[in-house]
């Protein structure tokens, strides 16, 4: 393809739509297709799943390395992890344990399409920065590394050797190690997160800011408090055993796909399933799952979904109180309502619990949560009556200003019938990318505990920083005003994944150097600092050879298995590098006179895996226990009911319920993915499971909202949010489009809409930027 082929194909997308104009997103749209809207009726995944795989195969030109990737995709004794979702893989005799997101996933990353040096040649950093994202990503798999050179507004190609000089020259330059932070994404192995960690803190800093500050953060603070546990306590088979289900904040068809096939076998066996969600969701309905081949050739569809419960956005911790008060009403006459013998053995504040639970009316409790007392005693009655309930969630419940407190109200739910440490129940949150468990298990983490560090000095014999380090939303800040000079990212889109876009791409260009690890072309390349380097590296499906032969790495799923990973295919180009190797290079050029064996460790990650074994906790053993066939599972201490906390019990909240409606003419907006979309990654402007065509720039709303303000499906909007310290931010030309969702609340696609969110608008108790609970106004368009 030449390289005015490829600028004709690259959709242009203006910065600012003017006043009365249809606003352009992120993705391929090129301006004039118009709008549609249908309902969708099908079941999730089945043959639409399929259709969709197909047409991503054959778009991508990858048929056979995609039929093949299928076949080994999720097989952890001989194959590659999905690098799309940390849903656990299936330990059983399933071999074809895929869905259609994680193989378009696997499909982008294998294109035969290349973002070479002919690219940049042709097009500046400027005319680049006008092409939609989607333009950006599709010129292909980048082939060697580039750094930017502010005379031609290009990036030119550079050594391997000359990029590591470079970084580490700026690096030695520093006034302090902390003038620099180094950022994550979820892709990031074990083996390299560790040696990105121990990089950074031989440096001397903990400014290590990672995608779970924007996602997870409220999950791990608020079960650590709880249960002294940042992690959920169940596993899949675990999901095999439970009577009950209560799936909050997630839509699992597009976000977990593969969590579809344990719904439709939980529902087979006779288990409620309660999907609580605003926005009422395909993936509540029933499924088809495409392994299934006898139901795809009858068409016959399994429901996935026994109850709906729709809260108004924020209001899911006023609805779970309204369920335990439910619970300890029927235990007045009904004693075995409860486990009087595990609360009384294992927890610490049932009293005042049961207290502020009585105390609280079903008025109150109806009106922050939206949802009727009846409905919430329904849900727990279903709670009541199963012998085993796993409470599962994901971002929907934490991008909230009280997301800590809504976790720790899950766990007071589950205490009170002591579905802690037995099979069949307990905490599940749902991680929503392949590794960002892992990344925190082997130590990124801006705010270490001692014990780790203790480890980690006593094995790698380095004097780490102890004091903590920046977050995202504080890095985001700290290269704003200059204090942060330098700044790495090991994978994601940070420009297009952090709060407040413009805010965010103003503090990237302020930097002295950003360093951009990455597989393709995205935004965070063209908002970079006057020094920029992009350093491409190997993909999950492709092989990694060293020295001493073919490596694999390892990665940690949603519930705690720790497994190895293969990659398959022959990688886009000869001058790609592995995440390891970059990390080592760096490191090397960064800290001439270290004493650790960076170059050992890049030929041969088996060396890596010794060093972690005495490292971290858990990993003991590490290189003989992950070559079982699935691998190991960390040691959780809450699922032997060992409680890690001051009290040395599971220990209960009693957070006063926050306010959750909006104030009069406004609405609670919460941004989420469409289903074509993997994080900012954008396949196509389609939303399948919600009936939309040609559009990302939406509103959803409630139908009775949308005639108050007198508007029709598809009328062009404004949308302005309001900051906690009083500033707006304004969208125009998005369209209004009608959806089953509660009164009083909005939604609409990330990362789009990231542009409403303050970067200043971060939970007081996670820090996580409040993506799901925004205050805006949505008008007519001027």
């Amino acid at each position: 393809m030449t390289t005015s082929d490829r600028a004709s194909r690259a959709s242009r997308t203006p910065h600012d739509t003017p006043a009365g104009r249809p606003a352009r997103g992120r993705g391929p749209v090129d301006g004039t297709a118009e709008p549609e809207r249908h309902e969708y009726r099908h079941p999730a995944a089945g043959w639409g799943a399929a259709r969709a795989v197909a047409e991503v195969l054959v778009r991508e030109n990858a048929v056979v390395d995609g039929v093949r990737a299928v076949s080994r995709m999720n097989h952890a004794d001989r194959g590659f992890d999905c690098p799309g979702c940390a849903w656990p893989d299936d330990t059983g005799d399933l071999h074809l344990d895929i869905c259609e997101n994680g193989i378009k996933h696997a499909t982008w990353e294998m294109t035969g399409k290349r973002t070479d040096r002919e690219l940049f040649a042709a097009h500046t950093v400027t005319e680049l920065r006008s092409w939609s994202d989607f333009a950006l990503e599709n010129q292909g798999r980048l082939t060697e590394p580039m750094v930017y050179d502010a005379d031609s507004d290009r990036y030119t190609p550079i050594s391997w050797r000359d990029a590591f000089a470079l970084v580490g020259g700026v690096l030695r330059g520093l006034g302090s190690p902390h003038e620099a932070s180094f950022y994550t994404s979820g892709r990031l192995s074990n083996e390299a997160t560790f040696l990105y960690q121990l990089m950074v803190r031989e440096f001397g800093t903990n400014n290590m800011p990672d995608c779970s500050n924007m996602c997870h953060e409220a999950s791990g603070r608020g079960l650590h408090a709880s249960l002294g546990t940042a992690k959920g306590t169940v596993d899949l088979r675990d999901w095999e055993e439970a009577d009950a289900l209560f799936v909050l904040g997630v839509n699992a068809a597009s976000n977990a796909p593969r969590m579809l096939t344990s719904l439709a076998e939980a529902y087979r066996r006779g288990a409620q399933i309660v999907h609580v969600n605003p926005l009422k969701e395909a993936a509540s309905t029933r499924t088809i799952v495409p392994h299934e081949l006898r139901d795809m050739a009858t068409f016959h569809a399994t429901p996935i979904g026994t109850l709906d419960i729709q809260p108004r956005i924020a209001g899911d911790m006023a609805l779970l109180r309204g369920m335990a008060k439910a619970v300890l009403e029927r235990a007045v006459a009904d004693p075995a309502a409860v486990d009087q013998e595990f609360l009384e053995r294992f927890t610490l504040g049932f009293t005042d619990y049961r207290a502020l639970c009585e105390a609280t009316s079903w008025e109150d409790l109806e009106r922050h949560s939206g949802v009727d007392r009846a409905r919430m005693r329904e849900a727990a009655g279903i709670y009541v009556r199963a012998s085993n309930t796993i409470i599962s969630w994901c971002l929907g419940i934490t991008q909230q200003e009280h997301g800590v407190d809504t976790v720790r109200e899950i766990v007071n739910l589950l205490l009170l019938r002591g579905n802690i440490g037995r099979e069949g129940a307990g905490p599940s949150p749902v991680r929503g990318h392949s590794n960002v468990q892992g990344n925190r298990t082997c130590g990124v983490n801006h705010k270490p505990d001692a014990a780790f560090l203790d480890r980690l000095a006593a094995a790698c014999g380095i004097d780490p920083p102890r004091e903590p380090g920046l977050d995202t939303v504080r890095t985001v800040e700290a290269m704003h005003r200059g204090d942060v000079k330098v700044f790495m990212a090991m994978g994601g889109n940070f420009a297009l994944a952090a709060p407040d876009t413009p805010y965010t791409a103003e503090a990237l260009r302020r930097c002295e150097l950003t360093v951009q690890v990455s597989t393709k072309l995205n935004r965070s390349h063209l908002e970079h600092g006057r020094q920029a380097l992009i350093l491409p590296c190997l993909g999950r499906t492709e092989r990694d050879h060293q020295r001493t032969g073919q490596q694999r790495v390892s990665v940690e799923d949603s519930m705690a298995m720790v497994h190895l990973s293969r990659g398959i295919k022959q990688p886009a180009s000869r001058n790609l590098l592995s995440e390891t190797a970059i990390v080592a290079g760096i490191a090397r050029a960064a800290l001439p006179d270290s004493a650790t064996p960076w170059e050992a460790y890049t030929e041969n990650y088996d060396r890596i895996r010794d060093t972690m074994s005495h490292a971290l906790e858990g990993f003991e053993d590490f290189n003989r226990r992950v070559r079982h066939p699935n691998g190991f599972r960390l040691r959780q201490p809450a699922r032997e009911r060992v409680f890690l906390t001051p009290s040395g019990r599971a220990e209960f909240s009693t957070a006063p319920l926050p306010g959750t409606a909006p104030a009069e003419g406004l609405l609670v907006l919460g941004t989420l993915r469409s289903h074509d979309q993997w994080n900012t990654t954008i396949y196509s402007d389609d939303d399948r499971y919600r009936g939309i065509r040609n559009l990302r720039t939406l509103v959803f709303m409630n139908e009775g909202d949308m005639r108050e303000r007198g508007l029709s499906e598809f009328d062009l909007v404004d949308v302005t949010s309001y900051a906690k310290d009083g500033t707006e931010r304004l969208l125009r030309g998005y369209r209004a489009v009608a959806y089953d969702m509660p009164p009083g609340c909005a939604a609409g696609y990330m990362p789009e809409m990231n542009v409403l969110c303050p970067v200043g608008d971060y939970s007081a108790q996670s820090d996580q930027p409040l993506m799901k609970h925004l205050t805006v106004r949505v008008a007519p368009a001027e």
